[in-house]
């Protein structure tokens, strides 16, 4: 039987170009993690239970051996929540090109139950009908200050310097930290709290102060009229009833809902709080 010369052009063409594609394929030499930091996990003496802590290190940290870095607490720090996307922001943001605020540890605290960490007990049935287990506030504000930011301290390079970032619930608890053990932190990052937790009664409590200076920034997306009211009230408060060394900061992003104001708020709280103490 004889083939067309044309159809053995064009079989030999193609099996020339699989046999490229094939050639042109590269093979992995090697693989390896990708980490950014550390794990830890310890036993909580004020809590009675194991807990975990998500740690971004800077990457000059090994390198630098005399280098003490600022430290950041965040809040919903676990890795399916927000520790990766706002450890990346700090990178960025800590680019020698960017300059937008120092080189920083970010320590992610994993969550238990939230919904009883950071809160106050309440008076309010649905609030008690709703979250159940609420209530512990006080006792995960000792673990952070008693428990946590020791561990941080004792184990990396750190220096005076912590910053705290909360939103939603974790900007609930923030805001008590802020109202009743301010000098836990020098830099509060409060986003869109659930202020009207106990029939808005945070907003009531007459705030402790501190000696030292602090910087406050609140935001708030278009969240409804409740959120964005008691955001802007927390605002006015804390602007009319703190002393000359705070720095308050407000920004409403009318652009953003509840579940997306976070990341943007927090480059802003950053431009604010560290690229204003530069200039």
């Amino acid at each position: 039987m004889n083939i067309p010369k044309l159809l053995i052009i064009v079989l030999c063409f193609i099996a020339s170009c699989a046999l490229c594609a094939a050639q042109s394929k590269p093979e992995i030499m090697a693989k390896s993690q990708f980490t950014i930091g550390d794990t830890i996990e310890f036993h909580s003496i004020v809590l009675d239970e194991s807990r975990v802590l998500n740690i971004y290190l800077p990457s000059s940290y090994d390198a630098a051996i005399d280098k003490h870095y600022p430290v950041i607490y965040l809040l919903d720090g676990s890795a399916s929540e927000d520790f990766i996307h706002l450890a990346g922001l700090v990178q960025f943001g800590s680019f020698s090109w960017i300059n937008q605020l120092p080189k920083s540890i970010v320590v992610g605290i994993e969550n238990v139950d939230r919904k009883r960490d950071f809160t106050y007990p309440t008076n309010n049935l649905l609030d008690q009908k709703d979250f159940p287990t609420s209530g512990g506030s006080e006792q995960f504000i000792q673990f952070i200050g008693t428990e946590i930011q020791p561990l941080v301290e004792n184990n990396y390079r750190t220096n005076s310097k912590k910053t705290i970032i909360g939103q939603s619930l974790g900007g609930l608890l923030a805001t008590e930290i802020l109202f009743k053990a301010p000098n836990l932190f020098d830099n509060y990052i409060i986003i869109s709290p659930s202020l009207w937790w106990d029939d808005e009664s945070l907003l009531e409590f007459v705030a402790l102060t501190s000696s030292s200076p602090k910087s406050i920034y609140i935001g708030v997306g278009k969240e409804g009229e409740i959120m964005e009211r008691v955001a802007k009230a927390l605002f006015e408060k804390v602007k009319a009833n703190t002393p000359s060394h705070y720095t308050v900061y407000f920004n409403y992003f009318e652009q953003l809902s509840h579940g997306d104001t976070l990341h943007l708020a927090v480059y802003d709280a950053f431009d604010k709080i560290f690229r204003s103490k530069k200039e």
